[in-house]
Order: structure tokens, then C-alpha cells, then sequence
């Protein structure tokens, strides 16, 4: 995934949509960018012991969460604001990468 970068980002109220560098475009559900947001709300995060907090987060089907915007972090990620409020997780490049291919 070394060197996909994105050339254009828009988001419609459902649906991230990215054309990369090399021509491929990918359309990501907002309810699916949700349930995989690399947050430490959303996998957990450890404690100053390296042991993990578990957490049981929501699992938002198709239509429950809509993407309100979003922010490029530096050249190398972008922060989501969704419909529930969440707006902590930075999805890099290659984890929305990773996100379309499953």
C-alpha cells in the first residue's frame, strides 16, 4: 500500500468517496468507516500496565450514522466527524485502504 495517496476526498452524507494517486476510487460506507474507526474509544486502549481496556462498542448498520465532515491531519490521515458525535479516530491512508479491501 506504499505510495497510495489521495488526489481528491468528498464526502456525501452516507459515503466517503476518494480518488487515489494511481486513478482507482473508493467509495466507503459511513456505517462500516464508523464500526472500524482506529480510535481507542472504539478497539480500546491500554492502561499504563499495557493491559487492554475492553470496550463493547455499537455496531451501526447501513443508514444509522452519517458523515458530518471531515479534516486532513497532516499529509497523512484524515479525522472523521460523524452523526453520533464520534470524532477522535484518524484513518491514514493505508487504513482506509485496508478498510475497502476488508
Amino acid at each position: 500500500m506504499t505510495g497510495f495517496l489521495p488526489e481528491k476526498i468528498e464526502h456525501f452524507e452516507d459515503v466517503l468517496a476518494v480518488r487515489w494517486n494511481n486513478g482507482q476510487e473508493s467509495y466507503l460506507d459511513a456505517h462500516i468507516l464508523r464500526n472500524e474507526s482506529p480510535s481507542a474509544e472504539q478497539k480500546g486502549e491500554k492502561d499504563i500496565f499495557g493491559i487492554k481496556t475492553k470496550t463493547t462498542p455499537k455496531i451501526f448498520q447501513k443508514g444509522e450514522v452519517s458523515i458530518k465532515k471531515f479534516e486532513e491531519i497532516g499529509n497523512y490521515a484524515i479525522r472523521i466527524s460523524f452523526s453520533d458525535g464520534h470524532n477522535t479516530g484518524i484513518y491514514s491512508w493505508q487504513t482506509l485502504k485496508s478498510i475497502e479491501q476488508g
